[in-house]
């Protein structure tokens, strides 16, 4: 099995520069999902320059070389959480992190969003593939170190309305707690995206 490794566009922007990074970019490739191919080809750096969002490449590294299997993205972002959707035991562990809203019944909440998860379907990427769970499980890792230094306990997504993505995040522990609709700029066709948090017990 050839070994994971992962890095932070931004150390790769200073160690290599911006068009080696944009090099390695253009062999990602995933027409299952246009807004995930977008983003890594025309929005990954400019927003990580920004501080919008930043993403992680996840490469394996094999005799030739490293090869980019999948990238996930982090945001920082506040978000309504309607109480109506939560169980009891989720409502009083969210509390602790977050301000609630008495007239309009929900919790207003900062956490981080993982905001782009995309695997790599080009051919050589398909020679050393990554899973769906193994990108989860390391953007999952990676938020729970940052919040080991300045706290929090949740974290949430938004897919399309989609029964495979629903059943997917609901296997690693994330419980839909709202909608919204998509904005002009995002290419995928689900009108709808689905909201959904995890917890992390530990």
């Amino acid at each position: 099995m050839c070994t994971i490794k992962q890095i932070n566009i931004l150390d790769m922007l200073d160690m290599y520069g911006e068009d080696s990074c944009k090099e390695i970019l253009s062999t990602f490739i995933c027409s299952l999902n246009m807004d995930v191919d977008d983003f890594i080809h025309n929005n990954a750096i400019n927003f990580a320059k920004q501080r919008i969002a930043i993403t992680f490449l996840v490469f394996r590294e094999t005799e030739k070389g490293n090869v980019l299997t999948g990238y996930y993205t982090l945001a920082n972002k506040f978000v309504a959480v309607s109480a109506d959707m939560l169980s009891t035991t989720l409502k009083k562990r969210i509390s602790k992190f977050s301000q609630y809203d008495a007239v309009l019944d929900r919790y207003l909440i900062s956490m981080p969003l993982i905001a782009q998860l995309g695997r790599n379907y080009s051919d050589i990427a398909q020679k050393y593939p990554i899973s769906g769970n193994d990108l989860l499980d390391l953007a999952c890792q990676n938020i729970q170190n940052v919040q080991h230094i300045i706290g929090g306990k949740t974290t949430y997504i938004e897919c399309a309305s989609n029964s495979k993505l629903h059943e997917f995040y609901s296997a690693h522990g994330f419980v839909q707690f709202g909608e919204r609709e998509r904005e002009i700029d995002e290419l995928d066709n689900s009108p709808i995206l689905v909201q959904m948090l995890r917890y992390f017990k530990s």
